[in-house]
């Protein structure tokens, strides 16, 4: 990450970074919802975005993999790169499509399909992944839901509807859905907002596994979850990016008079 300040010289791609956001400015109509964006994601790591409702977060978070792009009113100007190409110029919609299995999202609430936990895993399988027999299928539905350290708890139950299960066990579920078709980019967007403290734990836990093989971006209003989980945060205000750096840098050693009196709780 460096510093929100600095100008952007783009022409010189530090391999290490996964997500690079370039003098990126959004509007919805005449609404400016972000302005000056500037922040370099490093690959296998957790970044948090932190902030007060409202002040850009999710706007963000949705523009790294062309989320808004149906919303009325949207532009966007300036660059975001995933590992080097602007994804901002893709105008097909097959490349399109490429960007979203390279760039998977989890909501704040799980959005499973009223069907069978093994449906909702085959669906995705079934639909980007062309070629695999059947039991190439079972297997990597079982071993991604061993990543998701969820399999023990459900494997007698994979032909139940998926809604059954519990609030922290949907979530786990979709992303063990997301991680089905090998993205290399995972957002995520308040994932625990709505669980209990032991299913947040577990959901903490598996951030921290899955980073040893995904780049993570998480938007969050806990920030003690910032804390624990996060390598490098962002702290946004009003739509832009008041200080950014690793985990020391931001929640023990702020700089900016905002950073210190939204950490201690003072708006």
């Amino acid at each position: 990450m460096q510093n929100n300040s600095a100008v952007k010289v783009d022409d010189q791609i530090n391999e290490e970074y996964g997500v690079n956001v370039y003098n990126l400015n959004v509007w919805y109509k005449n609404i400016q919802a972000l302005k000056d964006i500037n922040i370099d994601i490093k690959k296998n790591s957790i970044t948090a975005f932190i902030g007060p409702s409202g002040c850009g977060k999710t706007t963000l978070l949705r523009c790294l993999n062309r989320m808004n792009d149906n919303i009325k009113g949207f532009r966007l100007e300036g660059r975001v790169l995933i590992n080097d190409r602007d994804i901002y110029k893709i105008n097909k919609l097959s490349e399109l499509i490429e960007l979203r299995k390279k760039v998977g999202m989890v909501f704040q609430q799980p959005n499973l399909f009223p069907m069978s936990i093994f449906r909702n895993m085959k669906l995705p399988i079934r639909e980007n992944l062309t070629g695999l027999s059947g039991k190439e299928i079972n297997d990597l539905i079982e071993k991604k839901l061993k990543d998701v350290h969820i399999y023990d708890e459900i494997k007698d139950r994979l032909d139940k509807s998926a809604l059954r299960l519990s609030g922290g066990q949907q979530q786990r579920l979709c992303i063990a859905r997301t991680i089905t078709i090998g993205p290399e980019v995972i957002l995520f967007d308040e994932p625990c907002s709505a669980l209990d403290p032991i299913s947040t734990m577990k959901i903490e836990d598996l951030l921290t596994d899955l980073k040893e093989r995904y780049t993570i971006v998480i938007v969050t209003h806990n920030l003690e979850q910032a804390r624990r989980i996060a390598d490098y945060a962002a702290f946004f205000y009003q739509g832009q990016i008041v200080e950014q750096g690793t985990n020391e840098d931001i929640f023990i050693n702020p700089k900016e008079d905002r950073t210190i009196r939204y950490l201690s709780g003072k708006f």
